[in-house]
């Protein structure tokens, strides 16, 4: 077969995604923050404290799925997100606001590499292996359609509420109706599909040793290293976008009877609109770009987007805030491309049995990578100011990326 088919499942798969990124929350939470009184360091430290409760819980919810089954896995991911947006909603000081982040990554450690790992299943169930770039570009590229819609809708919220905070309750409605998408999904995608094992050998002990197995080997740690350390580069940066948007929100001649919360509400929605759009499309090209005769595409794609961090945090700094949104978006779409490519080479180098649990070491090497550049890049955001923190680590993170691969190939 020369493609695949867009099933009832394909589209499935595609809602999740769309579902699944409909975090109205996501466009205004450092602003949602700043408004609470809380301090850059400390928001470094409230993103830091989210991605150490993945670090100790990645690897074994990701080997838990593959042992005790994905749906459950999904599921518990779901529950634990909307009882967050609960406690952010009521949440008053920062201690509380620690409650709600550390249940919010317990939400990303069930959820990361699960969904991966039936959807390859899906297409080694339906002899279309070789259409993993493809197949998953289309279904991240629906996620990106939700994120572009969450981020209006939530512009919306702000402009008639006038408020952040409402924007968590209304975040609950999405992840009820996955909650049901995810339990319709057949069975067979529960587990793996390869041969039947003993019981013994599907304990978490011996799934456990099979992980550990596969990451060992060198040609695996360097395409999740590649792929991890961008994703965390863009998670740890990534809210820091928003008080720029701010800015260009109060140059705008329209909407000027409007008071600033609700004009730049509206303006942040309708950026961010644009923004996952353009994030869906350069996933859509990842087939394309993988078909190029580009040399080491990893790395070259990492390089590029950190560049951009440089000159983001230089446009910041010296207020081009047109240029820093132009940079911040550039890095996005990077991401958005890279990120079907990687996840293939992966998923051919590693048995369906766990790849749940690889993809969940990624996400692991991501989130400690991302815990650090929080901590850091809030510190010296604290004392420096947002664009010269952005430009320490982008430049920071270039000279690590530089030395690893001349170090590789010595």
């Amino acid at each position: 077969m020369s493609y695949f088919v867009k099933d009832k499942q394909y589209y499935k798969f595609c809602t999740y995604g769309f579902l699944k990124n409909l975090r109205f929350y996501d466009a205004f939470l450092l602003l949602f923050f700043l408004e609470n009184g809380i301090s850059y360091s400390q928001i470094g430290l409230l993103y830091a404290v989210r991605e150490f409760t993945i670090i100790f819980s990645e690897v074994p919810t990701g080997i838990i799925a593959d042992t005790y089954g994905r749906k459950k896995s999904l599921i518990v991911s779901f529950l634990a997100y909307i009882i967050s947006f609960l406690v952010f909603y009521y949440s008053k000081n920062f201690s509380v606001l620690i409650i709600a982040i550390v249940l919010n990554g317990i939400g990303d450690a069930f959820r990361s590499g699960t969904h991966k790992g039936m959807i390859f299943d899906y297409l080694k169930l339906n002899h279309w292996e070789s259409h993993k770039i493809n197949y998953y570009g289309h279904t991240r590229s629906w996620s990106q359609k939700g994120s572009a819609i969450s981020a209006l809708f939530a512009g919306f919220l702000v402009l008639y509420s006038g408020s952040y905070r409402v924007i968590f309750l209304f975040s609950i409605i999405p992840y009820l109706l996955n909650f049901i998408n995810v339990f319709t999904y057949p069975n067979t995608l529960n587990f793996s599909l390869e041969e039947k094992e003993a019981h013994e050998q599907k304990s978490f002990a011996a799934v456990f040793k099979r992980f550990f197995s596969v990451i060992k080997k060198r040609n695996v740690f360097q395409i999740i290293n590649s792929s991890a350390l961008h994703s965390a580069f863009l998670k740890a940066i990534k809210d820091y976008i928003q008080p720029v948007m701010v800015q260009i929100a109060m140059l705008l001649p329209l909407l000027k009877t409007l008071e600033p919360k609700r004009k730049s509400g509206l303006v942040i929605g309708v950026i961010y609109f644009f923004i996952f759009l353009l994030a869906s499309f350069a996933s859509r090209l990842a087939f394309k770009i993988s078909s190029l005769s580009v040399k080491n595409i990893p790395n070259v794609t990492l390089i590029v987007g950190l560049a951009a961090g440089v000159l983001c945090g230089l446009f910041i700094n010296n207020a081009f805030w047109v240029l820093a949104l132009v940079s911040f978006i550039s890095i996005y779409m990077i991401e958005n491309a890279r990120k079907p490519i990687l996840t293939a080479m992966i998923a051919d180098q590693v048995s369906t049995k766990i790849i749940t649990s690889v993809l969940s070491a990624q996400s692991l090497y991501s989130t400690f990578v991302t815990s650090i550049l929080a901590l850091l890049i809030g510190i010296i955001a604290d004392n420096y100011g947002v664009g010269i923190a952005l430009t320490s680590v982008s430049v920071l993170l270039i000279l690590i990326t530089v030395f690893v691969y001349n170090f590789k190939r010595d």
